[in-house]
């Protein structure tokens, strides 16, 4: 009796093929831009990380703005996952703990990788003239879906006065300070910070 043929693995389908590729080249492009930059992210810089070639980055991608455009827009979507999940491991309601603890995650979405990332993109915009239309579109949602998930984990009546002023100023401080982050470890001041918004926040919702 022969040898038994070893059983054949099913081939991977395209389409997850083809899915797998994108993903490493999205994630390679954030990583990229965060520790290179604009200028220092190619698409080959980008395809090498990722492990693929050229031409299959830019079989996904046909324009280095395209590909670093979907990739900021994977970032802005991992950065409104975060925040959900958020949702399901919170201290109780009208605490001020809880408040506490959603305003120590929103800064840190804007103080890490994912917004560093995001930032590089931003400074390219503003002398890419290709890249600003289309990155001044995306953080306006990006910043619009924020604001709508801050306000639902705080449970924020926003027709209340100074409300939707006050959540929407968590936001941009919490920007502010990942671009202090940028310079320099700002955590010693970004703790107080956020406890000192945190009691503003709860102090105003608890009314």
């Amino acid at each position: 009796m022969g040898a038994l043929t070893p059983a054949r693995r099913p081939k991977e389908p395209q389409q997850e093929r083809s899915r797998a590729t994108r993903l490493k080249l999205l994630e390679a492009a954030v990583a990229c831009l965060a520790e290179r930059g604009w200028s220092g992210s190619t698409v080959s810089v980008v395809a090498e990380r990722a492990g693929v070639s050229r031409g299959a980055a830019q079989h996904h991608f046909r324009t280095r703005e395209d590909l670093f455009t979907a990739a900021v827009e994977h970032v802005a979507e991992k950065r409104r996952s975060a925040l959900k999940e958020l949702a399901h491991d919170l201290p109780p309601a009208g605490s001020l703990a809880r408040t506490w603890r959603i305003v120590e995650e929103v800064v840190a979405l804007y103080t890490g990788p994912l917004f560093r990332a995001a930032l590089h993109l931003w400074v390219a915009a503003s002398d890419e003239e290709q890249l600003r239309d289309r990155v001044t579109a995306l953080e306006a949602r990006v910043g619009r879906e924020a604001h709508r998930t801050a306000v639902a984990l705080l449970d924020a009546d926003e027709s209340v006065p100074g409300v939707r002023e006050t959540v929407q100023g968590l936001l941009d401080m919490a920007r502010g300070l990942g671009l202090a982050n940028l310079l320099t470890d700002d955590t010693p001041r970004r703790d107080r910070v956020v406890a000192q918004w945190a009691k503003i926040l709860d102090s105003l919702l608890s009314r």
